[in-house]
């Protein structure tokens, strides 16, 4: 089916479209954060850069990525209709990601990026002894 707006129209639309979140990843990761005894995390926290969570006294930020838009290659999923541009639009996000985790780098935080397959229960003792090492470890 044609697109019933025009280049420049579906650009103006598609500009007002605001992301709300990643609810079921940020959901199961709450889970595991409570599985693995941690504490102090805050979600949606004010902070340039946008993690999910932060745990502020360890100075960490974790983000959950979700693996299409942010270039994880776990699944051989790419759209055949209009490829060139998701191949741009997850470029785009791959190079935001890492001007992202170097800013945070530079003001001393450690970044702790989980993909949205590491989520899944047969990962659960992997990503809970990640999660613990991780934010756990002391500040350098």
């Amino acid at each position: 089916m044609a697109d019933v707006f025009d280049a420049q129209t579906r650009s103006a639309v598609m500009s007002k479209v605001r992301s709300k979140g990643n609810k079921s990843t940020e959901l199961r990761l709450i889970e595991l954060f409570n599985a693995a005894g941690l504490t102090g995390w805050r979600r949606n926290y004010p902070v340039k850069g946008k993690p999910d969570f932060v745990f502020i006294k360890q100075r960490v930020a974790v983000f959950a990525d979700g693996c299409f838009w942010h270039g994880h290659d776990c699944r051989n999923t790419r759209p055949s209709a209009n490829a060139e541009y998701w191949a741009r639009k997850r470029e785009r996000n791959m190079r935001r990601d890492m001007e992202v985790t170097a800013a945070f780098e530079a003001r001393g935080w450690r970044i702790l990026r989980i993909w949205e397959c590491e989520l899944k229960k047969k990962n659960e003792a992997a990503i809970l002894a990640r999660l613990s090492n991780e934010i756990t470890k002391p500040l350098e």
